[in-house]
């Protein structure tokens, strides 16, 4: 069914198109071609839901432990992802400020490298936090 929907939406989109791009580009013209996209599209769509869902429908077998272990899996995805993601835009903006204020702050004092290094390498670490965070996530 997909084979047969997805070529139908595109000429439903095509064939308007070119209709009005061919000739004199008037208001007459791109009502006419609205209208035929519009009543082509929504027509494939329903007719391709209509099909998709006229199907048998069977009762769902009981959810095996494997499934549910599954789910588990998925949900651990997501918290790593979320560790990770999130680690890495808090050490972006930590960075970025305490970068920029080093970056100064060297500019009028030199002697001063050593201090501001250690802020920047500890805005660092909010990202390392984060992956490892995520790795301890992933391997339990």
């Amino acid at each position: 069914m997909v084979f047969l929907t997805v070529p139908a939406l595109i000429m439903c989109i095509a064939f308007p198109a070119l209709y009005f791009f061919s000739g004199a580009r008037n208001k007459k013209r791109f009502k006419f071609s609205l209208a035929v996209n519009l009543l082509s599209f929504f027509s494939v769509l329903f007719f391709s839901v209509f099909f998709v869902f006229s199907g048998t429908a069977f009762a769902a077998e009981p959810v095996a432990e494997s499934a549910a272990k599954a789910g588990a899996d998925g949900l651990k995805y997501i918290a790593a992802a979320l560790s990770t993601g999130l680690g890495s835009i808090g050490t972006g903006i930590a960075v970025a400020s305490s970068a920029s204020s080093a970056i100064g702050a060297i500019s009028e004092n030199e002697g001063i490298f050593g201090k501001a290094i250690v802020f920047v390498g500890l805005s660092e670490g909010i990202s390392i936090f984060g992956f490892l965070i995520s790795l301890m996530i992933l391997f339990s």
